[in-house]
């Protein structure tokens, strides 16, 4: 398709020289004029004229604009991606209903555009009786324009309100629709929301379908903001898991890689692709899978693993809803019931133990999908679902299925009890170290806090930062380069636990990860609550060396495992001290590590620089750490996030857990690119 370059227009109404003839008097009694109404609108409140012409008329594309956060989320990450979303899961309707097999996503090598294709009906080109307009122009320009409401074009959809389609539009720079039909081919353009030029027929072609190319506008989402390839290729590779027979391309022009995804297993074929990409073994051999073919239809794969966490991927008519909602309540019902009565049956109860209901889901993967015929989604993202009637449906379904499948198949179900009983008696003995930890509001008092911490004297967490320091001698100087109105400072005794293979009972034993949780005031595990965080950034501060990223993967395995909010939310940093002091005259330089000295060296044009490695933060005098790593004016910090949490877990499994095959499969893969292993 071609891509003409956007044009932005600016229509201003009114004469350019028409304010410059009015007279003195004129300017005189409109400023008095205005001097009288500002006073008037002071002493009353400024309501005193509000009426019916204040009340403002914002409708259709222009709304989308002026609060995108309604129909996106917001205007971030989720919200550029989630304009993606619309356009996909229009194609992927087609497919549900079956009239498309086939789905193209191309991604633009700048990764600011994005074109969508599948071989479904094609958006219909005639005009709408109604309106007066093609249906294809209602659908990209009118909140509201939709076939997915009587249920006659489609039976089940992701769409529901009519606003996706329109709302992409209108937050895009530009969007381009290509429509074959019949054997012809229909073309419409439209820039920012707005039409241009009329539908135009575009040459001719075989079958049908839709295209469509989109690119974000960065008045909305701003210029930094692109399209993630990795974001884009598991949202993509989740489709064709969900809807068997469905074959899906994904293309990133940056890279010229085109993979095709195409799952006939679906759902049990997905389950253990992420049981592999968690690198945890299940317990048994089997997966359980139900297939319910009636209303609601739905299909639920599961297994329970090694891991300590529970996961559930749920989605409604194909559309991830990452909040869960009434089928995941369902699905929890039924996982309880289920697993109760079968202990019942078999007389597995165990006398003065109590089995939770989060005992049972520890170690679980959960794959659910269900098919609503009417579903109520929360909001327009669609995050959430609310149809109170699905809870029953769900649970009535799966329970039956889940208990006779362990029935059949006994040393399974045994197998599951048992790693339910070990979870319930391991959380019986942490319950007692959890509750120890004591929990301090934001604005509260701060007695219980550790020795060790130098704190700040603000109490608004929105202003206050922790560093947390290796070792005394480093703390020393941080304590003294700091803001002491600010910045705390928590130092550290040599390399902290590794809580990939610690209970939460080891944990409460440890002096150091203890110290850290009552500076940090918002609990763990159970007790875990944001709203008493006492500050708003958790800086690790380690030595630029291998032994100071030890300490800092050591850390962020504590905090991905057992606080993972304090980095989904962005609480979460890396300080980045460095490594090297270089000067050269009257001037000094600084760089990180190897590769950030040699491209230091290499801009020096004069001169004999004078090169000084630093052995630790402790070697710094106060001034130095607080002109390099401390002043928020000056520093560089490197926020932790989580972009693909399957991923994360994998890595975090393999580095950190106890198989060690795994690191040292690692280890030999990347020998190579080693120059020097501090062993």
């Amino acid at each position: 398709m071609a891509r003409a370059k956007s044009k932005t227009t600016s229509k201003r109404g009114g004469s350019k020289t028409g304010s410059r003839s009015k007279s003195k008097s004129q300017s005189k009694a409109k400023s008095k004029s205005k001097s009288k109404s500002t006073s008037r609108a002071k002493s009353s409140g400024g309501d005193k004229d509000y009426g019916a012409s204040a009340i403002q008329i914002v409708e259709g594309i222009d709304h989308v604009r002026k609060r995108p956060g309604m129909y996106v989320g917001g205007i971030n990450k989720d919200g550029l991606h989630h304009l993606v979303w619309e356009i996909l899961d229009n194609s992927v309707d087609e497919v549900i209903n079956g009239h498309a097999s086939e789905i193209e996503v191309i991604l633009d090598a700048d990764h600011r555009g994005i074109t969508i294709r599948d071989n479904g009906r094609g958006i219909p080109v005639d005009k709408h009786p109604q309106l007066k307009i093609p249906a294809v122009i209602a659908v990209f320009t009118k909140l509201g324009a939709g076939g997915k409401f009587d249920g006659s074009s489609y039976k089940h959809s992701g769409g529901l309100h009519g606003v996706g389609a329109a709302v992409a539009n209108a937050l895009s720079e530009r969007l381009e629709v290509r429509v074959t039909r019949k054997g012809k081919v229909h073309e419409v353009i439209f820039e920012r929301g707005v039409l241009q030029g009329k539908l135009k027929a575009a040459g001719s072609g075989r079958g049908s379908g839709t295209e469509v190319y989109l690119r974000p506008d960065p008045e909305m989402f701003g210029t930094k903001l692109l399209l993630d390839a990795t974001v884009l290729r598991g949202r993509v590779e989740a489709k064709s898991y969900l809807h068997k027979g469905l074959r899906i391309k994904f293309t990133d022009e940056a890279t010229g890689r085109t993979e095709e995804f195409f799952h006939a297993e679906g759902l049990s074929e997905y389950l253990g692709k992420l049981i592999e990409v968690r690198g945890k073994s299940s317990v048994h051999k089997g997966h359980f899978y139900l297939e319910r073919p009636d209303e609601p239809k739905m299909e639920v794969a599961l297994a329970w693993t090694e891991s300590t966490e529970d996961t559930i991927y749920s989605y409604v008519n194909g559309v991830p809803t990452p909040d869960g909602g009434a089928h995941e309540q369902g699905l929890r019902n039924a996982m309880g019931k289920a697993l109760r009565a079968y202990m019942s049956a078999h007389k597995l109860d165990v006398k003065g133990l109590t089995i939770s209901l989060e005992d049972i889901r520890e170690g679980l993967v959960v794959l659910l999908s269900v098919y609503v015929l009417e579903p109520q989604f929360q909001s327009q993202t669609k995050n959430r679902l609310n149809n109170p009637e699905v809870i029953t449906q769900v649970e009535g379904a799966l329970r039956p299925a889940l208990e006779q499948w362990m029935h059949e198949n006994r040393s399974i179900g045994d197998a599951i009890i048992a790693r339910v009983i070990a979870a319930a008696r391991a959380r019986k003995a942490s319950r007692a170290a959890s509750a120890s930890v004591s929990r301090k509001s934001a604005g509260g008092a701060r007695i219980g806090l550790p020795g060790k911490l130098a704190d700040c004297a603000n109490r608004d967490p929105n202003k206050c930062e922790l560093f947390i320091v290796e070792g005394d001698s480093a703390g020393g100087s941080a304590k003294m380069g700091r803001d002491r109105k600010t910045q705390a400072i928590l130092p550290l005794r040599g390399k902290v636990l590794n809580t990939e293979q610690a209970s939460l009972a080891k944990i409460a034993k440890n002096e150091e990860l203890m110290n850290i949780i009552k500076a940090l005031g918002c609990g763990i595990g159970k007790d875990f609550d944001i709203k008493g965080l006492r500050y708003d950034k958790v800086i690790l501060l380690m030595d630029a060396d291998s032994d100071g990223h030890h300490i800092a993967t050591l850390l962020l395995t504590f905090f991905y495992r057992h606080l993972p909010e304090l980095i989904r939310k962005g609480h979460v940093f890396l300080a980045q001290p460095p490594l090297f002091r270089v000067d050269v005259g009257k001037e000094t330089h600084w760089a990180a590590d190897d590769a950030h000295l040699q491209r230091v060296l290499a801009g020096i044009k004069r001169g004999k620089p004078e090169i000084q490695r630093f052995k630790g933060l402790g070697e710094m005098m106060p001034a130095t750490l607080r002109d390099t790593t401390l002043d928020p004016k000056k520093r560089q910090l490197v926020q932790v996030t989580i972009q693909d949490e399957l991923a994360a877990d994998r890595t975090m499994s393999d580095l950190m857990g106890r198989d060690a095959s795994t690191r040292y499969s690692f280890i030999m893969e990347r020998a190579a690119e080693a120059d020097e292993l501090d062993i």
